[in-house]
């Protein structure tokens, strides 16, 4: 199922309607779809790399937009749409667990859910059912969003095809990589 969905999305770069494909994917990715906005990203910024900047953009507007929907998914609707959603990432047990501490560290964590590979939208939820900070979250979203999405636009409006299978198989590592070092520095700043 999840190969199919994963192909649909593609084959939505290739229509005339792809930016607004993008923004749908874009808006539902960040509270409930499990297929990233880069795999629509990287085959219409190859195909005109001239207009990077804008689908990076819409990515970015769109994924805050449906962090925000995710934000209220936890806030109001947690019992119903929530907690089934977290169910089916298999993140119950973690998202308990979690709630405790999160609104200590909650900007991090959306910075990080935002950079990297982990579910985004997890985040989205557990940021609205723990009433993390609104300005909070939506600064990290934005922060966190904008560096994922023109990152991989710059990539690409710069190298092109070539740096493709870069980007679908390694980029999420490297975010996760620097992530660890910025907060490793962080704490050694803090606590040294």
């Amino acid at each position: 199922m999840i190969r199919r969905l994963y192909n649909w999305t593609i084959s939505l770069a290739q229509t005339p309607y792809a930016l607004w494909a993008l923004a749908v994917v874009s808006f539902v990715e960040s509270s409930v779809f499990p297929i990233p906005p880069d795999v629509l990203m990287i085959p219409m910024i190859i195909a005109r790399p001239s207009r990077a900047w804008v689908i990076a953009g819409v990515a970015l507007v769109a994924s805050v937009l449906g962090g925000l929907f995710g934000y209220f998914i936890g806030a109001i609707l947690y019992d119903a749409v929530g907690l089934p959603i977290l169910e089916f990432y298999g993140k119950t047990e973690a998202a308990e667990a979690f709630k405790g501490r999160f609104n200590e560290w909650g900007a991090w964590a959306v910075l990080i859910a935002g950079m990297t590979p982990f579910p985004y939208k997890v985040i989205t939820i557990l940021s609205g059912t723990t009433g993390l900070s609104l300005p909070v979250f939506i600064l990290s979203s934005i922060i966190a969003r904008g560096l994922r999405f023109f990152i991989v636009a710059a990539l690409l409006w710069k190298f092109g095809a070539p740096i493709r299978t870069f980007i679908e198989k390694r980029l999420g590592l490297l975010f996760a990589v620097f992530l660890v070092l910025l907060i490793g520095g962080f704490y050694l700043v803090k606590y040294l």
